[in-house]
């Protein structure tokens, strides 16, 4: 059975293909990538998959038997290139297709993230072909990439107040997926993934201050004021815009689950917070 992953070359996609690397031979696992050379040291085989190029998504496809679509990064882009990569799976003869989705994305109050999810997964549906959904909660990197502004400036800045927020580590997700791709019984099922314990961004500059030692608090800022921190940072108005609207959804529930579905498929425990700081210390 031949496995390919698209956004290979992403975050996700590399750890992933670790993981199927460690479980299935090579042979049978396929990078999909808009620039195949960014692939070269995947240690599989590499092709060209641009989801605005439909001409090279039916190529990519060829003898593919599940695809592991990992959702495009073009927020608001993300529906057409969806649709394009479907259609060619579709037109390939792929048997089953493993989507990357958001955390409960039809009741989601990250709305501008949630809604290509919602019209992603009716699109599946609608394929005709076997297909199994994972609603990703929040990545606990997205929150570390800052770091070293945050160790200068001594706050975690954001609009989510006392959101509590159940993020689990790329690695995690990644497990689960692998789970899903070598696993039987996942076809027709969505499962809504979140890390095992919940924190506040006030909870995450605690974390990063006992590790650091360092005098680290958490500001709130209402979501006008956190976009126009971001614009200052040197992030476009709109990313800036959006960033501060899933905070806000945050602060409502939008990234919060207590259904452990994530440590039930990989069969053990997700990261614990400390780890993923530690990390991202070790190599800020």
């Amino acid at each position: 059975m031949t496995i390919a992953v698209s956004g290979a070359t992403g975050h996700l996609g590399r750890i992933l293909i670790g993981g199927l690397k460690a479980a299935r031979p090579a042979s049978e696992i396929i990078a999909l990538a808009r620039t195949p050379a960014k692939a070269a040291d995947l240690g599989v085989a590499a092709r060209e998959a641009d989801y605005t190029r439909p001409d090279t998504l039916g190529p990519a496809l060829a003898g593919v038997d599940t695809l592991m679509m990992i959702s495009a990064s073009e927020v608001g882009q993300r529906v057409g290139q969806h649709r394009n990569l479907i259609e060619a799976a579709r037109q390939a003869g792929v048997r089953r297709i493993v989507y990357t989705s958001l955390l409960r994305a039809d009741t989601s109050p990250l709305a501008s993230l949630a809604v290509e999810h919602v019209q992603t997964e009716q699109m599946l549906r609608a394929s005709g072909i076997a297909h199994t959904v994972l609603r990703n909660g929040w990545y606990t990197e997205n929150y570390l990439g800052a770091l070293q502004g945050v160790l200068a400036q001594g706050a975690v800045l954001g609009a989510a107040g006392q959101g509590r927020i159940a993020s689990a580590a790329r690695a995690d997700y990644a497990a689960a997926a692998l789970a899903v791709l070598t696993q039987p019984g996942h076809e027709g099922k969505t499962y809504e993934l979140a890390g095992d314990a919940a924190y506040t961004l006030a909870d995450l500059a605690a974390e990063i201050a006992r590790q650091t030692g360092k005098a680290i608090r958490y500001q709130n800022l209402s979501e006008a004021e956190y976009a126009a921190k971001l614009r200052e940072f040197g992030l476009p108005a709109g990313f800036a815009a959006a960033i501060a609207s899933w905070d806000v959804g945050a602060a409502a529930g939008g990234l919060f689950d207590e259904g452990h579905q994530l440590s039930r498929l990989i069969g053990r425990p997700t990261t614990p917070l400390s780890a993923v700081v530690a990390d991202a210390l070790a190599h800020a």
